[in-house]
């Protein structure tokens, strides 16, 4: 009764529970970064000009989704969740620090894309019914229904838990496809990729190299964290590794590139480059793609955000397992809609956008390597599964904490924002995967002179 009690507030998945297929996984990993912040990012790095910006976006991302392989083998592993698995080294109650984090990150992500989806639902009122668009007086009042509409179809798409959002991902996958491919003729009817590729930008707008892969980096990252989730749910060892890398990778470097090259295609026809137009709201607006592609933004905004509203809930549902995953999800719809008027307020949406790549860069870093050194090099990829999740067990520690761990994700904090100062790391490889490495070799060390 007591192991039974222990897997449900685990969510942990046995094998013949496990009904997720590999178009499954590919379609969800393909549609979690098919969408508008993925849109948004390869706007705006742009301002590293297209080559430069290619290449970091190919090379930062393949990196950060090596990592997604061995967390989703975890998954595939033990059949619980990322943050579940989070137990065994930061402790049964030290967990809760990672579950924060992936909480509070998750449903910044849903809030990013709402508010990007809600700029749609802002110019298509605009051209129904003549309202001011957002950036102008009175423009509020479309973002705020965008909003609110987008909520609804968010409570929509998790109304059933995780069937539901594979449901969502199946639809929302070949309807991102089709507008990739509508968004991508109309560019090339405008510009040639010639001119893409030579076009520069304005000097006072580059960004460092570093920088860039820190910000792609923390966008990808971000996904790790969610690995588990979904690679718990299938029953085939390779569906879990390959499956999650191939699909979150084509679909970061596809629809990245997609934004950059709309948004240089843009500041080629206008004269002009900010990258706080980079949203594809705006971008089809530009482009004159109309009221459809607008809808279909809306749309595969729910794609993404199902994603993370999942990973969101789980994360809930480690902090309180009594909480049950679907009431979990509905929570944080609810808190994600409050978040997404953050920008109503401050003014600018990218400078909220860049401050909380910030965050997310220099939060998950650390929280990475940690689990994945604890799980690969000093639990020799076993965990003791009869104890995870028990008072007083193997994962125990210092009264539910493994200071050790916390001692490494603090170090990585401060680490990561010592680094972000150094210019020669900004202007060239960038702080976050240094950090990673210098958290999992302390780590290491640090459990290595007190094991378990």
């Amino acid at each position: 009764m007591a192991k039974k009690q222990r897997q449900i507030e685990l969510m942990q998945i046995p094998m013949h529970q496990r009904h997720t297929t590999r178009w499954d996984m590919f379609a969800t990993w393909v549609g979690a970064n098919a969408n508008n912040g993925t849109w948004f990012v390869g706007g705006v790095l742009a301002a590293c000009g297209f080559a430069v910006a290619l290449r970091i976006i190919v090379l930062s991302s393949a990196l950060s989704y090596i990592f997604l392989s061995l967390i989703g083998y975890m998954g595939y592993r033990t059949g619980i969740s990322t943050m579940g698995l989070s137990r065994a080294s930061f402790g049964e109650r030290g967990s809760y620090l990672p579950s924060i984090v992936n909480l509070t990150q998750f449903i910044g992500w849903t809030a990013v894309n709402t508010f990007i989806a809600a700029q749609s639902v802002s110019l298509l009122c605009h051209d129904l019914f003549g309202w001011p668009v957002w950036g102008h007086p009175g423009g509020a009042k479309g973002i705020i229904i965008g909003i609110l509409v987008m909520s609804i179809l968010h409570i929509l798409s998790v109304a059933s838990g995780s069937r539901s959002v594979q449901l969502i991902e199946r639809l929302g996958i070949i309807l991102v496809l089709i507008f990739a491919l509508w968004e991508s003729i109309a560019v090339f009817n405008t510009v040639s990729l010639q001119q893409i590729i030579a076009w520069q930008p304005p000097q006072h707008a580059v960004m460092a190299t570093g920088a860039a892969i820190d910000y792609v980096a923390a966008f990808n990252l971000a996904w790790v964290t969610a690995g588990a989730d979904f690679t718990r749910f299938t029953a085939i060892k390779n569906n879990a590794i390959m499956t999650p890398f191939l699909g979150a990778l084509l679909g970061v470097v596809w629809f990245a590139l997609i934004g950059l090259i709309s948004t240089v295609s843009i500041a080629i026809t206008t004269g002009t480059y900010t990258a706080s137009n980079s949203d594809p709201s705006t971008i089809a607006s530009e482009l004159g793609l109309g009221v459809i592609a607008l809808l279909v933004i809306i749309l595969t905004s729910m794609t993404a955000n199902a994603v993370n509203l999942l990973a969101a809930g789980s994360a809930l549902a480690n902090i309180f397992p009594k909480i049950r995953l679907t009431r979990a999800l509905w929570l944080v719809v609810l808190i994600a809609t409050g978040v997404t008027f953050i920008p109503l307020f401050v003014g600018s949406f990218l400078s909220v956008f860049e401050s909380f790549l910030s965050y997310v860069g220099m939060m998950l870093g650390p929280t990475i390597a940690i689990i994945c050194t604890d799980f690969y090099c000093c639990a020799k990829r076993h965990y003791d599964l009869t104890t995870l999740g028990t008072r007083r067990g193997k994962y125990w520690y210092q009264n539910g904490i493994n200071w050790r761990a916390i001692i490494t994700f603090i170090s990585g904090v401060i680490l990561f924002l010592c680094l972000q100062q150094v210019v020669i790391l900004q202007a060239t490889i960038g702080a976050t995967f240094i950090v990673m490495l210098v958290c999992s070799l302390l780590y290491y060390g640090l459990m290595r002179l007190s094991p378990r």
